[in-house]
């Protein structure tokens, strides 16, 4: 696919950020160019005067198009849906629609906050690091549990069909966190774990991942 040009085009995002992923791996399937804008969550530059101008409430990612500011994952994807319709992550038909909206929803409401970065530092000053771990753990699974029932009757080669959906987009990145920072046994969730392998053999989603990223510790000099 020929990648659109798109000067001025730049994403706020912090390497290990699930939030961030999913907007790199949309961007990638898009062919939209732009430029990566490192934000050191562990450094607290999300807190910094100028990082609060482009969202009040410091979180990543920020998506600046031109003259439009955008922060949330979910809202920066349905921008990009309807301004750069090209490779669209969503179906036509209604039913499958909804089910990616679902799937979405269920990681960005119900699992990612329970491992915000916030929220794993506040219970790990008051009840310590392994009752952090395990809360993380247990939110996840719980829903990794409720992905499996829903994708269930959806699922093809990707999570809603044969082509790559928004459900993908967001599956990803909690499935590479789930795995990498919280060893979350993928054996338990067979659907989730098939297609997590197919996300690791499409370069889209790849190049997106965390240790891809310019800020990554593997690759800052």
């Amino acid at each position: 696919m020929e990648e659109t040009p798109k000067s001025g085009m730049k994403l706020y995002s912090y390497w290990k950020s699930t939030c961030a992923c999913r907007v790199r791996i949309a961007l990638n399937l898009k062919g939209l160019k732009y430029e990566y804008k490192a934000v050191d969550l562990l450094k607290g530059e999300h807190h910094s005067p100028e990082f609060s101008e482009l969202n009040p409430l410091g979180f990543v990612p920020v998506l600046v198009d031109e003259d439009i500011v955008l922060a949330d994952s979910f809202a920066i994807l349905m921008y990009m849906e309807e301004k750069y319709p090209e490779r669209p992550l969503l179906p036509q038909e209604l039913q499958r629609r909804a089910i990616n909206y679902q799937a979405a929803n269920i990681v960005s409401s119900s699992i990612q906050p329970h491992q915000n970065l916030t929220l794993l530092n506040y219970i790990e000053e008051k009840l310590g690091a392994e009752e952090m771990y395990l809360w993380a753990q247990n939110q996840i699974k719980k829903g990794f549990s409720a992905l499996e029932k829903l994708l269930s009757n959806h699922a093809g080669r990707y999570a809603t069909g044969d082509d790559i959906a928004l459900a993908d987009v967001f599956l990803a990145p909690q499935t590479d966190a789930a795995i990498k920072t919280y060893n979350i046994n993928m054996d338990e969730f067979p659907l989730l774990k098939r297609l997590n392998h197919m996300y690791g053999e499409t370069p889209a989603f790849q190049d997106a991942m965390p240790e891809k990223q310019p800020d990554s510790p593997d690759n800052v000099k």
